[in-house]
């Protein structure tokens, strides 16, 4: 998109001045400017863009829910990755619409900004992008079918591109109510269609938790289970974010044995919240607004952290929990070890950004930090075991960030930005401008050489890591800060460690690199060095991962000879269809070369393969589900063995993550 508009202002300039009249305004009509800039409204046209067209749907059924009108909503991925969404609410309007001239379902699929979400006798609360959703899912689809249960008949009307290709039909008659609406993306708007059921799972079983008793179905009719069943999971809360907390705490060891389970409305704000304490030594709050996941926090959560903060200090103060330590607490260590996931349902929610990532209403917060006290006031009394239980947790906390201090502070002087040098491992390259840069995180001394040979120096900077870095799962934050190989990376990155009251924070104003690549052998130790490597950015750099600095390079792992005749191969299946077209099948008529490990390619060859930014496949890590994400942390790298193993039985022969 950024390319369009440079284009687009070079052949401005080549116009004379004498040709900018009022032809050359442009007004587009209906949604074709939602097909002329589709990343404006859905945020891009990559997977993430083509999963949200899903949300959108379901969110307008999920909205019928919370009205009181749905229970049941089924997702379906088509054969051809077409999606059909059904649910039983009250079925959109289909009377003649008096302004628009036209019915009521077409004006909704049809016109940006226009649905029953501004009515607030309809709808009390919302999700979605207020109104342009389904019409902007119709408008990147080349067929859209919508066909509506209602008043005991049923219509239908389809779309071609966000045009009507009739006008609404009458098929017969109904005894149930309801949606379902069926759409195929546009491929020439999506480079890859290809829905990801495990991406989608993660966004149904969400929002199962998030809005309890309603039953969410997802198919996939091109995959099969082990008894030939289309593939299937049904999605169902009766205790709400109890249970969410519950499935993220899952493979922790759990300090209370209850989940803290708040659920209240203070100044016309419903406020559900569920925490729980565990042995680890991260924070994982979640926080929703009206089903959206705000990423980036917001004032919901400015109050939440305040309410928890001063309830849990107030309380221990007065049972004199604190009265033997010698430095003070800070918030950080109230919520290290902590759960929690907080959802409220605001009527005008104002977000900052398109994104809606981070709640803006002031109001939002003195009443979450209201409903947290008074119901925390009242947990804490009544359980006596669970409050010393908690506080011992914070005393402890508070202890290992007393010892972490001295620890961040090296690091801190050692960093760029405060006149420290670069480590002594780095070997860097030559731009200056972070967007241009970009640093590879290589596993062993000997594939950094090879990798300092084969690199373009004037871009490309290599940080050679010494085994395997610290597990910073298991690991207690001073800890963190001692190991040589993540004082380095933090050192090389030239980010900035958060403060002592939010040592979680990070600045990355100053970063030098906005490609950070992990380059790993492609074999089992190569694989959970990638995953050490993901913990540690995850946990303590989680916004170098939202920002999309966050890369994994795939290195070949095969190179076939055969005459004048080779190829790099990346999977089995290549491997084998090499063989297959080169060697009529023998894979003795193949000359085979397995690379081992990264030290066992030349410096060209690692060039040619990983490094050239014109030939190599870099994997950007995304967090889809930051929910998910943590579980699959906490699973593999914890100290819970079973559910380690059981995924790992499970996923044995496709084990490749996506977070």
């Amino acid at each position: 998109m950024n390319q369009e508009i440079i284009d687009e202002n070079n052949r401005n300039r080549e116009l004379n001045s004498n040709d900018y009249s009022a032809n050359s305004i442009t007004v587009l009509e209906g949604l074709e400017a939602v097909r002329k800039r589709p990343a404006m409204y859905i945020g891009d046209i990559g997977m993430k863009g083509l999963h949200h067209l899903v949300y959108e749907v379901v969110d307008n059924s999920i909205d019928e829910a919370m009205a009181g009108h749905c229970d049941t909503i089924d997702v379906i991925i088509r054969k051809d990755n077409s999606i059909t969404v059904k649910d039983n609410g009250r079925g959109i309007p289909v009377d003649l619409h008096e302004k628009e001239g036209k019915s009521a379902l077409e004006v909704v699929m049809t016109v940006l900004h226009a649905g029953g979400k501004f009515d607030k006798d309809s709808y009390k609360v919302s999700g979605g992008l207020h109104g342009v959703g389904v019409s902007c899912v119709n408008a990147l689809s080349t067929y859209l079918k919508a066909e509506v249960h209602r008043e005991g008949k049923v219509y239908f009307q389809e779309y071609a591109t966000g045009i009507p290709q009739s006008d609404i039909q009458q098929l017969g008659t109904t005894d149930v109510t309801g949606t379902i609406v069926t759409f195929k993306p546009d491929e020439t708007i999506f480079p890859v269609i290809d829905y990801k059921y495990s991406i989608l799972a993660n966004r149904m079983r969400e929002l199962a938790f998030l809005n309890r008793g309603i039953t969410i179905t997802l198919t996939d009719e091109r995959e099969h289970d082990e008894e030939g069943g289309e593939k299937f999971e049904k999605y169902h809360s009766e205790r709400g974010l109890e249970e969410f907390v519950e499935f993220i705490d899952e493979t922790r060891e759990k300090l209370t044995e209850k989940v803290i389970h708040i659920t209240t409305e203070k100044n016309n704000v419903p406020v559900e919240l569920a925490i729980q304490y565990n042995t680890s030594f991260s924070e994982n709050v979640y926080s929703y607004v009206n089903n959206i996941n705000t990423i980036e926090g917001g004032t919901h959560l400015t109050g939440f952290r305040r309410g928890l903060t001063r309830t849990l200090k107030s309380f221990a103060e007065k049972s004199g929990m604190l009265s033997k330590l010698k430095f003070d607490i800070s918030g950080d260590d109230f919520r290290e070890g902590l759960t929690a996931v907080i959802s409220v349902k605001v009527q005008e929610p104002q977000f900052e950004g398109q994104t809606k990532t981070k709640l803006g209403n002031s109001d939002v917060s003195l009443a979450v930090d209201q409903a947290v006290s008074t119901a925390l006031s009242y947990h804490l009394e009544e359980n006596p075991k669970d409050a010393k239980i908690i506080v011992d947790k914070v005393v402890l906390a508070a202890t290992a960030r007393h010892a972490a201090r001295k620890a961040r502070e090296l690091v801190q002087r050692k960093t760029v930005m405060t006149g420290g040098g670069l480590p002594g491992k780095l070997s860097d390259c030559s731009d200056k401008d972070p967007a241009s840069c970009e640093v590879f995180l290589v596993e062993g001394d000997s594939a950094g050489g090879t990798a300092k040979q084969g690199r373009d120096r004037r871009f490309q900077a290599i940080l050679p890591l010494r085994g395997k870095i610290l597990n910073v799962e298991k690991a207690l934050q001073h800890r963190v800060f001692e190991s040589d190989e993540i004082k380095n990376i933090f050192t090389a990155l030239g980010v900035t460690i958060g403060t002592e009251e939010d040592s979680k924070a990070l600045n990355l104003s100053k970063i030098r690199y906005h490609k950070v690549v992990i380059m790993t052998d492609a074999d089992v130790d190569g694989r959970h060095i990638n995953t050490l490597i993901m913990t540690f950015f995850f946990r303590f750099m989680r916004e170098l991962i939202v920002e999309g600095y966050l890369y994994i390079a795939t290195p070949p792992l095969y190179l076939l000879k055969k005459g004048k005749n080779q190829a790099y191969c990346w999977t089995e299946q290549q491997r084998q269809d090499f063989i297959r077209e080169f060697g009529g099948g023998k894979e003795d008529a193949v000359h085979i070369q397995r690379y081992k490990g990264l030290g066992e390619m030349n410096a060209e060859q690692l060039w040619d393969t990983t490094m050239n930014p014109e030939q190599r496949t870099l994997r950007q890590i995304t967090i889809e589900s930051a929910a998910e994400a943590d579980r699959i942390f906490s699973m593999l790298m914890g100290d819970d063995v079973p559910p380690r193993r059981e995924f790992i039985e499970e996923n044995a022969t496709y084990a490749n993550i996506d977070v």
